[in-house]
């Protein structure tokens, strides 16, 4: 297998640059670039790098030896100068190595996978915690990374091929008759599962929302200040603001930190019936945010308050997730339902702040059990139930243990643990080449 190279911090200047490698060759490569007779692993080496006898850059040297490194491999790091000069010189000389090439996206952490240090969901979770931007999600990548989807989906796996063991080794002999409580035992654990697998499943998405961003939608009639709460939430201007009716045409996206949380903040086409073709358009695409959307933030114009147009109303009464807010509220006396804000002055927009933690908080909360992250996850998760509820119907012995066989594959399918190379192409093509 080729000896792979890449460079797997932040590609520009900086002061310090990581260049890895891994593969049998790496220690070879590094005593050659070093002029070293020998490297000890897990010691750090302040090392010269050469091309033949010409000095490029003083680095730092370190070396893990298999198995025990990232990958599983003999891996070797520079720490050298992050110049672009010192980056292309030292990247050019690797790939004149023989066997040395430049690693594909996410090869590193596949490798890593392949050869035993960890399974495809912490590796998803090393993914996530590169791309984490709030709290939330470096927690929840973190605990993944560290095993607890697998240790969690590998318990139910265990438990499904303990009672397969007994029911085949019943077909293998045919004329022992299976005694009731064996029966029981099995049917109990299949059922314990099942029930473990229900309530993993409706959880809300809870962990797909703190990996994707908790999505708000704000709607409202047109000149009602949604492109004007956009930017005060956001705290620059984002969206064009104009006393023009139906200026927003398309949607225009802001991401939040909100109570530690990813939120996706989106402002949309003012709700209207109209026969302007582009504007019909927006306020379309409008309308399937809100569909789409955790939650809508309904604006209305407090001088007409407590009334909406016959347009937002309808979405209003379409909708269970919903916040009723008015803006313009020097505009009104009478302050009852609903939050009442001013998005030109800044009144009300704390107590609007600290009204979505809340919302957010509730939706998207902590739990003691592992949050489950991945679209692939859920499908591989509803398949493995239904063939666990067909188990439990099934009165042939040998049907039973085919749809528990079917259930566990399932389960493997998500850590690893069975033959999915396809899975493999797709889950670390979207990882750095560094990586």
């Amino acid at each position: 297998m080729d000896t792979i190279f890449a460079l797997s911090t932040a590609p520009g200047m900086a002061g310090i640059a990581v260049v890895r490698l891994s593969g049998s060759q790496s220690f070879a490569i590094a005593q050659k670039l070093c002029h070293l007779s020998s490297i000890t692993p897990r010691h750090a080496h302040f090392v010269t790098l050469y091309d033949g006898e010409e000095a490029i850059d003083e680095a730092i040297l370190l070396a893990f030896s298999s198995p025990a490194s990232f990958t599983g491999e003999d891996v070797v790091e520079f720490q050298c100068h992050g110049s672009r000069a010192v980056l292309n010189k030292l990247l050019t000389l690797l790939s004149h190595q023989s066997g040395c090439r430049l690693a594909e996206p996410g090869e590193f952490t596949r490798r890593a996978v392949e050869n035993g240090k960890m399974d495809l969901t912490a590796a998803e979770g090393v993914l996530d915690l590169i791309h984490s931007d709030t709290e939330a999600q470096r927690r929840q990548a973190l605990r993944q990374m560290g095993g607890a989807l697998a240790k969690l989906y590998d318990g139910w796996r265990d438990v499904l091929l303990h009672q397969l063991a007994y029911i085949e080794a019943f077909i293998d002999f045919p004329e022992e008759e299976i005694p009731e409580s064996r029966l029981n035992e099995v049917r109990e654990s299949i059922h314990n599962v099942i029930t473990s697998l229900e309530k993993h499943l409706s959880d809300n998405h809870r962990g797909e929302r703190v990996r994707d961003g908790f999505r708000i939608a704000i709607v409202g009639a047109p000149n009602v200040g949604k492109s004007s709460l956009l930017n005060c939430l956001a705290k620059r201007d984002v969206a064009i603001v104009s006393s023009q009716a139906g200026t927003t045409r398309d949607i225009v996206e802001v991401y939040l930190d909100i109570a530690g949380y990813p939120v996706i903040l989106a402002d949309t086409a003012g709700l209207r019936e109209t026969g302007e073709e582009i504007e019909a358009e927006g306020i379309r695409r409008a309308l399937q945010r809100a569909e789409d959307a955790d939650l809508i933030l309904v604006l209305g114009d407090a001088s007409l308050y407590p009334t909406f147009d016959k347009v937002t109303q309808k979405i209003i009464n379409q909708h269970s997730e919903k916040l009723i807010v008015w803006n313009k509220s020097d505009l009104v006396l009478e302050k009852k339902d609903g939050i009442f804000i001013s998005a030109s002055t800044g009144e009300g927009i704390e107590g609007l702040w600290k009204k979505l933690e809340e919302i957010v908080i509730s939706q998207m909360g902590s739990s003691s059990e592992p949050a489950l992250t991945q679209i692939r996850h859920r499908t591989a998760l509803e398949a493995c139930l239904s063939h666990l509820r067909q188990a439990m119907k099934q009165s042939e012995i040998d049907l039973k243990a085919e749809d528990l066989r079917l259930a566990t594959r399932e389960l493997g399918k998500i850590t690893g643990r069975v033959e999915v190379s396809e899975i493999l192409d797709v889950i670390f093509s979207s990882f750095c080449i560094g990586k």
